[in-house]
């Protein structure tokens, strides 16, 4: 297993703090999707691409399907973020280091990664063969927040949404 530096990708679905969950069960890993634009990240794509033919050769597997390799084509995907980018999902049962700009500690609370913003990130490549099937995994090693992007989806309403109204409670306006 040989680490693979991602700079400058954009962060999705991350569960970088606490272990994600599948419906309602915990999946027991903490999980992250990066988001690889094709032509800025061509080269470390390249280079994962390289790392999943040597591993599916490993597997004597000449075809995974597209649900057995942890990288993916953005474009196959219905997210309108991943639109002519890459995506590889990485994760792993121990909590990932999370550091910010200076390589300092960022917890939970600090609210400072989010689905949206751009890291760099240390990630392994594996290759899986089990009673499960064979698959190409990606191992989540570590992440460094770099800058603030638009959060995808948070569904935050802005305060301009709402009216200003003085300090009469009798009145019920209701929404």
């Amino acid at each position: 297993m040989s680490k693979i530096k991602l700079k400058n990708v954009r962060l999705s679905f991350p569960s970088l703090f606490q272990t994600s969950m599948f419906g309602d069960d915990d999946t027991g890993k903490y999980e992250a999707t990066f988001i690889l634009d094709k032509v800025e990240h061509a080269e470390v794509i390249e280079q994962i691409q390289k790392q999943i033919t040597a591993h599916k050769k490993d597997l004597k597997a000449a075809t995974l399907g597209a649900d057995r390799i942890c990288l993916k084509d953005g474009d196959e995907q219905e997210r309108p973020e991943f639109e002519g980018k890459m995506t590889i999902k990485a994760n792993t049962k121990k909590r990932p280091l999370v550091i910010d700009r200076d390589k300092s500690p960022i917890v939970e609370g600090d609210n400072k990664v989010y689905g949206g913003c751009y890291v760099n990130a240390i990630i392994s490549l594996w290759a899986q063969n089990n009673k499960y099937g064979k698959r190409v995994n990606g191992q989540l090693d570590g992440v460094q927040f770099n800058q603030d992007g638009e959060p995808f989806g948070d569904g935050a309403i802005a305060v301009d949404a709402f009216d200003a109204f003085g300090d009469d409670t009798d009145e019920d306006e209701g929404f």
